[in-house]
């Protein structure tokens, strides 16, 4: 079996070792970028002028100073939507380039650079806002660029970090970071614009995006064989694990040979399905909320944060079930992507579909609607570390493919399911829950019967496929 050529001859500590650390320090990248996205979703509400009558002679210097405090602009819907949108281009331009370019040049150089100029964006936010509207939309697409970079160029450090059995730990450590971002978000920001104003926001996340940049530099490495502060047994432990699978050297890309392989494309239409899913249980969870529970904004906010809290948790915990199971010889590496994978894509659908019919249970929807968004992470000991199995060589180039065909179905469900939601208010919910399973089914079904975790023959060293 392919395990057994994979484990070394002495295993080195987990948690208390640096490449343990290394994921929290991505981690930790992943929940400040992710912070940095979606502030804005929350700080928008009170950046927008508002109805009240501003034009009384006797206002108030308590009002005056709020106002300072928190500026407002008369955005219409449309720039205000166009505004929020920014950042989702300039981080689907940039995928495929930096899939590319994370496997030639240096991933610490790259990923540093993009969190140190996202963070200073995100600084450049309030005083462009002052100056106009277009100014905003530029950070806010060149912001979604850097974080395009951070969120994708990440993958190629566990090429070279992650032995073969720790590989889910130590994605799904890193990876939860995107999850336990907007958590964060959706509990301090309202807080912080109340008492600090809403430009504090972005300095607030700003500044720790800056600080946490100078960490990146001293702390990582590209290769543990030139990181100083690795001790030697763990360092032996890392490149002996992985001698069979890391070169010095990087081949052009076999893109014919990967679009005639069936796993990927498994990987691809998988990935398709699981982001049509989180989509929806993440972006229409407040609208949701609100039209069955007919709670207030704060109450919305609070329920709206738990499926990220929970799905940070589920995470984590696939990622060390799943090298558990590899470690014990309990499943094979196949196995394991696939039951991850199935759990991650059935749990939501079958959650999801429930949901309708617990109109009249508070509680019940509530459970129902956490385990709906939480269950997803289960995927991250599946099919979103998958092509690191069959292709490590290039696997920052199909983790961004992949991300962009998730996109496309992100894009497609959201839309979609606006337009259902408009057309048919009654039954809305059923119908987009009801599809919403039907494509996690189907890439499911295609996913478990062609989906591989044997490094394919196009990835091979000796293999020299070409365009």
């Amino acid at each position: 079996m392919q395990m057994d050529n994979q484990l070394p001859s002495k295993k080195v500590p987990g948690f208390c070792s640096f490449r343990y650390g290394l994921s929290f320090l991505v981690h930790c990248c992943n929940v400040i970028t992710a912070a940095q996205r979606t502030c804005l979703n929350l700080t928008m509400v009170v950046m927008v002028n508002s109805t009240d009558p501003h034009g009384l002679f006797n206002t108030s210097t308590k009002k005056l100073l709020d106002n300072i405090k928190n500026p407002v602009y008369n955005w219409s819907p449309d720039i205000q939507g166009l505004i929020l949108s920014s950042t989702f281009y300039g981080f689907v331009i940039i995928q495929v380039p930096v899939g590319y370019f994370s496997g030639i040049y240096s991933t610490k150089k790259m990923i540093g650079f993009a969190l140190c100029l996202s963070s200073v964006l995100s600084l450049l936010i309030p005083p462009a806002a002052g100056i106009g509207v277009a100014w905003v939309i530029v950070c806010r697409a060149v912001q979604g660029v850097a974080q395009g970079i951070v969120g994708t160029a990440q993958f190629e450090i566990y090429v070279k970090w992650a032995p073969p059995l720790e590989r889910g730990q130590l994605t799904s450590i890193s990876t939860s970071g995107f999850l336990l971002g907007p958590f964060i978000v959706l509990l301090v920001t309202g807080v912080i614009c109340e008492s600090l104003g809403w430009p504090m926001v972005f300095y607030i996340f700003g500044a720790c995006g800056c600080a946490l940049c100078l960490l990146w530099f001293i702390l990582f490495y590209d290769d543990p064989k030139d990181h100083p502060c690795i001790s030697i047994s763990e360092k032996e432990y890392i490149t002996s694990s992985l001698v069979q699978q890391v070169s010095s050297s990087r081949q052009s890309l076999p893109i014919k040979a990967m679009l005639k392989s069936l796993p990927v494309w498994a990987i691809f239409i998988g990935t398709f399905a699981f982001f049509w899913s989180h989509i929806i249980t993440t972006l229409y969870t407040p609208l949701f909320i609100n039209s069955t529970l007919h709670v207030n904004i704060k109450e919305n906010g609070f329920l709206s944060s738990l499926p990220y809290l929970f799905g940070w948790i589920c995470g984590i915990l696939a990622g060390q079930l799943s090298d558990f199971f590899l470690t014990r010889n309990i499943l094979s590496v196949i196995a394991v992507r696939k039951l991850f994978t199935a759990a991650g894509f059935l749990l939501p659908a079958i959650f999801a579909v429930c949901l309708p019919y617990l109109s009249s249970s508070f509680y019940g929807i509530v459970i129902f609607l956490i385990l709906a968004g939480a269950t997803g992470s289960f995927c991250l000991g599946g099919i979103l570390i998958n092509g690191l199995d069959i292709a490590p060589r290039y696997f920052g180039f199909i983790k961004a493919c992949s991300t962009l065909s998730g996109m496309l179905g992100g894009l497609i469900a959201s839309t979609l399911t606006g337009l259902i939601l408009r057309q048919d208010p009654e039954s809305a919910w059923f119908k987009t829950f009801v599809l919403m399973a039907a494509i996690n089914v189907t890439g499911l079904i295609f996913y478990l019967i062609v989906a591989k975790a044997e490094i394919q023959d196009w990835a091979k060293e000796k293999q020299h496929t070409r365009l």
